[in-house]
């Protein structure tokens, strides 16, 4: 019997009823696209950060170079 008692009366928002194994896996790859994209942006971070310590450093060796 369907009513108040029963808490799966409804799917969860946003998903349509399906099999539990479907659910999971949809969830499990929507996870995994999340944690690429973020793993993506923080690879370019990264790049920039290196590439600005890389320009540091040579402005460093360049000056000291000049003043000696």
């Amino acid at each position: 019997m369907v009513g108040a008692n029963n808490p799966l009366m409804f799917p969860p928002f946003g998903c349509s009823p399906c099999a539990d194994g479907d659910w999971q896996r949809h969830h499990q790859e929507r996870k995994l696209r999340m944690m690429r994209f973020w793993r993506d942006g923080l690879e370019r971070q990264i790049a920039a950060v290196t590439a600005a310590i890389s320009t540091l450093e040579q402005q460093i060796e360049r000056d000291q170079a000049s003043s000696s």
